[in-house]
């Protein structure tokens, strides 16, 4: 389950011996680990034997309500991009965000990063130089801490990162809507949820029985590709070809991210911040969605093999379907806390891999239409890694990638950032890097550097 699997992608950290209460008040010398909680926000700060006075400031991606947490901090990716990190000189620290950071917690994220950064300048001393570095929703944390402070950053770092979250759940509507109109759940409740369980067990059971027919699944076909969900979910199997296998891991996303992650159970925790339903589909052609859809073949090959579907009268069908209304204030609260602007007041290096299902590759491709409206595109720089599922890079990609940015901190210029530097960079590091987790299965395995030109579509529903 979607739900389970996210967690152990955050699991990677040793266990902190407690040091919960009034943090120290000398300036450490030498490796040193502190743990505390400020404001109800848990957080960990590692010195390595020698501070160089960077910090690395690392934001962790969306906790699903409700389930147990890592006792650890995460302050990177992977385990082994904080033991380096240390080992080279750098200091690492990480809030967990009040409440064990469960739920989209954009806003309240910020603020206890920033509470953080004001312990650290007490009680360990200022950095010289402070990079963010953030993981799938903790990305879009890093985009706004720059944007709110710019002056207390050098640079940032994204990984597999949401940062229209506003547009998430715009997409994931637009595929359940499908569901709902295509496959036989008609009285669903896709926003204000009163019972979210019930409401995902509907929708479970209607995508279950319509993957027993080519007809259900062409319709699945046509509500993936109206969201954009992708059709590459592992990491360790090569990227799919035969029709079959395309549908069935595209299926994957579309029952687990899009229904899971974004369905009734995180809507129901993003209305209650929010204060109602930030989402919409009222005014939206969903034949022009599919007309742009980066899985727009998939559909058309499999309404192709279901000779009893017609995809016109299934359009047809979505076009006089009854739409859905935002709340204004939450729309409002979205765009206040939520989703960033693209100022770029600093450089932001953005590392996505090609076929990321959790957090669309194509938000790249928002971020950059965002930053030539609002900012400097010559601060953004975006890479990716060729391989499936949802932030599924090694340590080798995320040291390559904060070593990048740190480059263009120190030297006013990207250095080169074309694939085969950069898989000679991340290859030097050594096997000992190359570990990779895949939360969709739930494996572990090694996957050796795969930095690779790639040119994510449009973004099928952005926020402006």
């Amino acid at each position: 389950m979607f739900t389970r699997r996210i967690l152990v992608l955050i699991s990677f950290s040793a266990v902190m011996t407690a040091m919960v209460g009034a943090p120290a008040t000398a300036v450490p010398q030498g490796r040193g680990s502190y743990t505390g909680v400020i404001d109800g926000a848990r957080y960990r700060v590692e010195m390595p034997d020698r501070w160089n006075g960077t910090l690395v400031l690392y934001s962790h991606g969306y906790y699903p309500p409700g389930l147990p947490l890592p006792e650890a901090v995460a302050l990177s990716t992977r385990p082994e991009t904080e033991t380096w990190l240390l080992a080279n000189g750098y200091a690492v620290a990480a809030s967990n965000y009040r409440d064990d950071g469960r739920g989209f917690e954009v806003a309240e994220a910020v603020e206890d990063q920033f509470k953080l950064l004001d312990w650290f300048g007490a009680n360990i001393g200022r950095p010289k130089r402070t990079v963010t570095s953030g993981l799938s929703m903790g990305g879009g944390v890093s985009i706004q801490l720059d944007e709110r402070q710019p002056q207390r950053f050098d640079g940032v770092v994204t990984q597999c990162a949401a940062y229209d979250i506003n547009g998430t759940f715009n997409t994931a509507l637009d595929a359940l809507f499908t569901v709902k109109t295509l496959l036989g759940t008609p009285d669903m409740e896709l926003v204000h949820p009163s019972d979210p369980e019930a409401a995902t067990n509907a929708l479970l059971a209607a995508m279950v029985a319509a993957r027993q027919t080519p007809e259900g699944q062409a319709r699945l076909a046509l509500a993936g590709a109206i969201g954009g969900v992708h059709d590459w979910g592992g990491a360790f199997v090569p990227k799919p070809t035969e029709l079959g296998e395309r549908l069935s891991q595209q299926f994957t996303w579309l029952s687990s991210a899009h229904l899971y992650g974004y369905g009734p159970f995180g809507r129901a925790d993003v209305e209650a911040r929010a204060g109602g339903n930030p989402s919409w589909n009222f005014g939206i052609d969903y034949r022009r969605q599919l007309a742009r859809s980066p899985q727009r073949d998939l559909a058309i090959q499999a309404y192709a093999a279901a000779p009893g579907t017609d995809l016109e009268a299934d359009l047809d069908a979505l076009a006089g379907a009854r739409r859905i209304l935002p709340d204004p204030q939450a729309v409002a609260y979205m765009y206040r806390n939520v989703v960033p602007r693209g100022t770029t007041p600093d450089p932001v290096l953005a590392i996505h891999t090609t076929h990321d299902g959790g957090a669309l590759t194509e938000q790249q491709s928002w971020l950059a239409d965002a930053v030539r409206r609002n900012g400097d595109p010559a601060r953004l720089r975006q890479v990716y890694v060729f391989r499936g599922s949802h932030c599924t890079f090694n340590a080798a990609e995320e040291i390559t990638a904060l070593r990048a940015l740190l480059h263009r901190v120190d030297k006013g210029v990207w250095p080169d950032l074309g694939p085969a530097t950069l898989n000679a960079a991340a290859n030097a590091l050594g096997p000992d890097y190359f570990g990779v987790f895949d939360f969709l299965d739930g494996q572990s395995g090694v996957a050796p550097p795969a930095f690779a030109d790639h040119a994510p579509g449009k973004y099928q529903r952005p926020s402006f």
